[in-house]
């Protein structure tokens, strides 16, 4: 009984069953032992007190009024001294000595009721754990298999894989270290609770518990992208005018979000508005860099982007992970360009005077000529009157009309006949 004593506290105490469960699973396990090992009877009962723990095993015989026949019967009148009213065909309990078990019985029924309570404790964990996906448990690293982390949790143990931690992140045995459970399994050997500190659902779940106006529904996080261990770009909405959604997350004096990358071993986090016209949205996800032009094409689903030279390399990021962020954070294709420097006048005189000087027919001194009064382009001298052309210095009838023949064909070259 001592034994049985020690069982029942133990796994009530350190594994979390309930004493009931318990003393059924002894129960069921010593009776299917008794049927395996004794068959000395036509069936047997076990029945354990609920506050001794005393255990009391009945023998099951079929009551005769002839000499027993097989070892399941005994007779009516043996019978009646533990049943007065039997008669024959009734079915008899006879209480069975502490030893009835045998030494084989005992060591099978033990390793039953081992196997049924390792049985019983997984589906308690199971049906524990198994509304738990999507939220963030507290535990200790136990041990390492391979690359995989094991992670003590109440009562019970979690696997942190290698692919769901971030690669910044090297822990110790005895580190406390909190993830989301990512899904629960039944495995042969038990429930299996898979964790992550890696899936972009573990910062979007470390907001909600830090940020009551996420938590309470007023802030909304409408998209979020993430490249474990180095950067996290947060995109939020407001459903109250009146609450900054990103001055909610970043908190007084940044305390908020400071505590979320400290959580996340110095993770960069970027948390920009959430906007429902994309060239908006596609700017503020490209933060900290500023835009000169967004455009989009929407049948590729492409957002075309300038830039200033400088404010090139924080657009793209580090490797590439700003842009790259952003457009997992959008759902668009972000294409950049770089702004071309501005040219000052003197090198867009000189620029014109070189196109011009090209076209057969015109040649660089009549290009000068032709700038210096203002014709620029192919389209200014065919836009201009004959005599607009023979007023330029150095310029007659004959000059004038060839100049505006050169311009003719060089333009039907371009783009085909001059409409009139």
């Amino acid at each position: 009984m001592n034994e049985i004593q020690a069982m029942v506290e133990y796994m009530e105490r350190e594994r979390g069953l309930d004493r009931e469960t318990i003393i059924r699973v002894i129960e069921e396990s010593m009776l299917t032992a008794m049927r395996k090992c004794v068959r000395t009877a036509a069936d047997f009962r076990v029945e354990i007190d609920r506050k001794s723990l005393q255990i009391n095993m009945f023998a099951v015989y079929r009551a005769v009024e002839s000499a027993p026949a097989s070892v399941e019967e005994i007779a009516l009148a043996k019978a009646r001294a533990y049943k007065p009213d039997a008669k024959p065909g009734d079915l008899v309990e006879v209480l069975l000595p502490p030893g009835a078990l045998g030494r084989i019985g005992a060591q099978t029924a033990r390793q039953m009721i081992m196997q049924k309570l390792r049985q019983a404790e997984g589906e308690r964990i199971f049906n524990e754990y198994k509304n738990t996906p999507g939220t963030i448990v507290s535990g200790t690293v136990a041990r390492f298999e391979r690359r995989d982390v094991v992670v003590a949790l109440d009562r019970t143990e979690a696997l942190l894989p290698a692919s769901e931690r971030p690669t910044t992140e090297q822990y110790q045995i005895g580190d406390r270290i909190r993830a989301i459970v990512l899904r629960v399994e039944k495995a042969g050997s038990g429930p299996a609770i898979i964790l992550s500190r890696s899936s972009p659902d573990f910062v979007r779940c470390l907001f909600s518990l830090e940020v009551a106006e996420i938590a309470d529904g007023t802030v909304e996080i409408r998209a979020i992208a993430r490249d474990p261990g180095f950067r996290t770009k947060l995109a939020v909405a407001s459903r109250d005018d009146k609450v900054d959604p990103v001055g909610a997350c970043v908190g007084l004096r940044g305390m908020r979000v400071q505590n979320i990358t400290r959580e996340l071993s110095g993770e960069r986090i970027d948390i920009v508005r959430w906007h429902s016209d994309i060239r908006q949205f596609v700017a503020n996800a490209l933060h900290p860099a500023k835009l000169d032009r967004v455009s989009l094409d929407e049948a590729t689903r492409t957002v075309y982007v300038t830039v200033q030279p400088d404010q090139l390399p924080l657009a793209i990021g580090k490797e590439g992970k700003n842009v790259r962020l952003a457009m997992k954070l959008t759902g668009w294709r972000i294409e950049i360009e770089r702004e071309a420097p501005q040219m000052s006048f003197e090198e867009k005189v000189a620029n014109a005077v070189a196109e011009l000087a090209k076209i057969e027919g015109i040649g660089e001194q009549r290009a000068e000529a032709l700038v210096q009064a203002g014709f620029l382009t192919i389209e200014g001298i065919l836009a201009a009157e004959p005599a607009d052309l023979e007023a330029i210095e150095g310029f007659d009838a004959s000059t004038a009309l060839t100049v505006r023949k050169a311009a003719e064909a060089e333009y039907e070259k371009k783009h085909g006949t001059i409409s009139s």
